[in-house]
């Protein structure tokens, strides 16, 4: 799978990215056996570049990814997780936690937000004892919209130095919105970003000044949520958009692109990994896998063809985002 240089360290990440909040049980449980599968699909298929965080199962997503990369030579992939989030021993029984935030069949822990020099600082350590490492090569800053403040003036400078000090490779930040990343991009010496489901063929306002603003100062972008949860991949089977039931008009919007895609031969979510991957920002994409099938599907959509009159027929129709940078322009 083909490689890039990526965020400060210049390590080379693979072009298609395992997003791994599946495996922290997003939406539906999933079996050890099947993370461990899937996994083991994505790395035959080459994906080299994993990302992970405290968010995605209350910890469940870092403990499995940790202990499928335990047999893999550490110097054979890049690996992203997040700080902001502290995990705590969760006050009543399992059941309690079950579902919280969208991820099922997760150990009884807490969240508890830190965007702190300190809680950030301990927030990578407990990563680092839960993936079983010495090291991740990319920290994130996760979600902090409502700490934007405290995340600018305290998380990340304490991220970046132990940046200085080799201990991370690169520092950025994870978020489902523009304005506080932007913010970071003004105003720290920040290396990347991972936007997630704010540049997709449903909705692209990182294209008004977010992305632009990041490929003029050379900060790496990560393309996620590339199929905002789901509707983008599968439309027609109870779709979901942005992590809750889609409202009928995207639905609608999301069916009618479909059926342009196909007259073109072309299956939705192809179109939609390329629409991410084809903006000069954009260095990789993560794509969230429950199954082998849904691997190659992705994997195979690095190398489908994509003909330019699709764009065109999009564009025509009014389906495409305005701020849309089409392959090929």
């Amino acid at each position: 799978m083909p490689t890039v240089p990526f965020g400060r360290s210049r390590l080379p990440v693979t072009t298609l990215g395992f997003g791994a909040a599946t495996l922290g049980g997003l939406f539906a449980p999933l079996s050890d056996e099947a993370a461990h599968d899937v996994l083991q699909a994505a790395w035959d298929a080459g994906v080299r570049y994993f990302d992970t965080a405290p968010h995605y199962g209350v910890g469940l997503s870092e403990e499995r990814l940790g202990r499928f990369l335990a047999g893999k030579p550490r110097d054979a992939y890049v690996l992203s997780t997040k700080v902001g989030r502290l995990l705590v021993p969760g006050g009543g029984p399992p059941d309690s936690v079950q579902g919280a935030d969208g991820f099922h069949g997760t150990p009884n822990r807490v969240r508890v937000r830190d965007y702190s020099a300190d809680g950030v600082r301990r927030s990578l350590d407990e990563s680092l004892e839960r993936l079983g490492l010495d090291r991740v090569d990319i920290v994130f800053i996760h979600d902090p919209d409502d700490h934007a403040r405290q995340a600018l003036t305290e998380a990340y400078p304490a991220l970046a130095a132990l940046r200085d000090q080799g201990v991370v490779g690169s520092v950025g930040v994870g978020m489902n919105q523009v304005a506080v990343p932007a913010a970071f991009v003004r105003e720290t010496d920040i290396d990347c970003l991972l936007v997630a489901g704010r540049y997709t063929l449903l909705r692209a306002e990182a294209g008004r000044e977010l992305l632009p603003l990041c490929a003029e100062r050379g900060v790496d972008v990560v393309g996620a949520g590339v199929f905002n949860s789901g509707l983008l991949a599968a439309p027609d089977e109870s779709p979901v958009f942005d992590y809750a039931a889609a409202p009928a008009p995207l639905v609608a919007r999301a069916r009618a692109i479909a059926e342009v895609c196909a007259g073109h031969g072309v299956p939705l979510p192809v179109a939609a990994l390329a629409f991410v991957r084809a903006h000069p920002a954009v260095r990789t994409v993560l794509a969230g896998m429950r199954s082998a099938a849904e691997v190659r599907q992705n994997a195979g959509a690095l190398t489908a063809e994509v003909p330019a009159a699709l764009w065109e027929d999009l564009r025509a129709a009014g389906l495409l985002p305005e701020a849309a940078v089409l392959p090929g322009a």
